[in-house]
């Protein structure tokens, strides 16, 4: 029986896919024994070492839960920041007007060439130079604006292609109406766009909760990930299993994230199927002379 997409297997095929299946899965046991055992050799599965993490809540309220609440609170401030400001440059790219659009587009290439560490960097001795910004609170600040500048850039691109992306007629047919460049875009354009990007918004926010790690190895912002090093050092030498706990809940928050954008955009397709309303000839006549004077409702 074919499919679609592909031709169904033959006797065949269907055994060699059965041989490639149990040879990767023999050799994936094989690796996983041997991390096993090299641990094991290392002395780094002993209790003592993984105890700290299930024998009371000292080495999450001393360590862990102050380095992810500054993750968090860098990781929430770039996002706050970057998303509105991308979108903005996104749609100035997009511009009729040389003016508006070169400059923006120049601005948007430069910063998302450099690497955000570089900028993190410049940003740390930027205030230190000209602010007056505690040194205590330099380092959030620069994650931040490193995190911000590079992410708005690389935002502004996925702006520009999710509204290229959508038929042309739709302009076309919007502004045939009456309707202004501001509002096809606001109206027509932005609205469904939203849609397409959100897997890409979502990876990049995905990106910007990782970089803060970036800020805590260089730049000594007190995150998730520097406290790894602190509490390892701390409980003795169990390095292994504090970035084992420390990966383990990086893993939970991005998991969490693109769950949420999962189901944010299954229900945003959901709604969009759901909305086709058939208009009377009242309601046209209101929405043609909204369009050609200008005014909405």
């Amino acid at each position: 029986m074919s499919s679609v997409l592909y031709d169904a297997q033959g006797p065949r095929a269907k055994r060699r896919n059965i041989l490639y299946t149990a040879g990767f899965l023999v050799v994936l046991a094989a690796v996983l024994w041997w991390v096993y055992k090299a641990l094991d050799d290392k002395h780094q599965l002993d209790w003592v070492l993984w105890k700290p993490f299930f024998d009371g809540p000292e080495a999450y309220s001393t360590y862990i839960w102050p380095g992810l609440q500054n993750t968090l609170k860098a990781a929430a401030l770039s996002m706050v920041i970057a998303l509105p400001l991308g979108a903005v440059l996104g749609i100035a790219r997009l511009s009729d007007h040389a003016w508006i659009r070169v400059p923006v587009a120049t601005v948007v290439e430069f910063f998302r060439a450099i690497p955000v560490l570089v900028l993190m960097i410049f940003g740390l001795a930027l205030f230190a130079e000209y602010t007056d910004v505690s040194s205590d609170d330099r380092p959030l600040y620069a994650v931040v604006t490193g995190l911000v500048l590079y992410n708005a850039s690389v935002l502004a691109e996925i702006v520009r292609a999710g509204i290229l992306a959508l038929p042309k007629g739709q302009s076309e047919a919007a502004m045939a109406i009456g309707l202004r460049k501001n509002q096809v875009m606001r109206i027509i354009l932005l609205p469904q766009s939203v849609t397409a990007m959100l897997p890409a918004i979502v990876s990049q926010i995905v990106v910007i909760v990782k970089d803060t790690a970036l800020g805590g190895a260089v730049l000594t912002f007190p995150e998730l990930l520097s406290s790894a090093n602190t509490m390892s050092g701390y409980y003795g030498a169990n390095t292994i299993a504090s970035f084992t706990v420390v990966a383990v809940i990086f893993v939970a928050i991005n998991f969490s994230l693109t769950s949420f954008a999962s189901w944010l955009e299954g229900r945003l397709r959901r709604r969009k199927k759901s909305t086709g309303v058939v208009l009377g000839f009242q309601d046209a006549a209101a929405i043609a002379g909204t369009a050609a004077t200008g005014t909405e409702r």
